[in-house]
């Protein structure tokens, strides 16, 4: 399983119809946040995506993309969590986080485990690896790509019925890529009876920034790219001035990385109701599959074929 339940989608100011930065990133039995703007915690119940955050993966310390987390975290204690929890973010970290969420007396029932990270470090968790990648924007900040381990190749039984390997734990080793010598003495290689491994799933998630080559080179080939488009044509100049990206500027980002899907979010209020202008501006740059992400939309990542 590897789904995308997107908690927040405006911009800097939430709406009747979209909440601030926060998406949920459920694989296997890991969930994770990427950004956790005020009120994410209301939209992780009313949208069903689970309290059980192993990590916490933000983008940037702008307000829009943080302040829940206090709210966040002292929910789960009064909850009587205990197990650790991990917080990653760029430069400057380790300031904000401790000053916002230990500067009074009160005490989580659970560690808070702070990591400042630096485009290009590798984080790893069971069976993915998230790497934080550089973008462009006013303060300090990072994108986030998940990229999925690599999965085992097909194992062929005809031809390991044909070559004569029994049924049993001779199967699960050559399935692990392990060679085997048969009862008769003949040694059968992995490569015999198993396809090459299989790639995993990837998806990039940018946070607020210009369109930059560090985006092209982190998605490139990702199954989803999630990039903001907080103005559309008519705010380009706009988008320049805040450090943000036009849909049409993500729909070029989307083409240079040759990425699988386009999802546009973080959508400036004047846009609420036109996201289609959006859309279709992002499509003049970007032929292939696109969404405008909405609050409580779920996006299934399919396994690569």
């Amino acid at each position: 399983m590897l789904r995308l339940t997107f908690l927040g989608t405006s911009a800097a100011q939430p709406t009747i119809r979209r909440n601030l930065s926060g998406l949920a990133v459920r694989r296997e039995r890991e969930l994770f946040l990427v950004d956790c703007g005020e009120g994410t915690q209301r939209q992780l119940i009313t949208f069903g995506a689970g309290f059980d955050v192993a990590a916490i993966f933000f983008t940037h310390f702008h307000a829009d993309h943080y302040l829940g987390a206090i709210g966040f975290l002292r929910t789960l204690s009064m909850q009587g969590r205990t197990a650790p929890l991990d917080v990653y973010g760029p430069r400057g970290a380790r300031r904000v986080l401790e000053t916002m969420l230990f500067a009074g007396a009160e005490r989580f029932s659970f560690d808070v485990r702070i990591h400042e990270v630096k485009p290009g470090d590798r984080i790893r968790r069971d069976g993915c690896t998230l790497v934080p990648f550089e973008t462009d924007h006013r303060v300090p900040s990072c994108g986030w790509t998940l990229e999925e381990d690599s999965r085992p190749g097909k194992f062929h039984l005809e031809k390991a019925v044909a070559l004569g390997v029994p049924k049993g734990p001779l199967y699960g080793a050559l399935q692990r890529g392990e060679p085997v010598t048969l009862p008769d003495g003949r040694a059968v290689r992995p490569e015999d009876v198993v396809d090459a491994p299989r790639r995993g799933r990837k998806v990039s998630i940018t946070g607020d920034t210009r369109p930059c080559a560090g985006t092209a080179i982190a998605a490139r080939g990702a199954d989803v790219l999630v990039h903001e488009a907080t103005f559309g044509d008519d705010e380009a100049a706009r988008a320049v001035e805040t450090q943000h990206s036009t849909a049409r500027e993500a729909g070029r980002i989307a083409r240079e990385a040759g990425v699988g899907r386009l999802v546009l979010t973080h959508l400036s209020t004047r846009y609420d109701h036109a996201w289609q202008t959006l859309a279709d501006q992002a499509r003049e740059e970007w032929p292939g599959a696109l969404d405008v992400a909405s609050d409580g939309w779920v996006l299934e990542v399919p396994l690569p074929e």
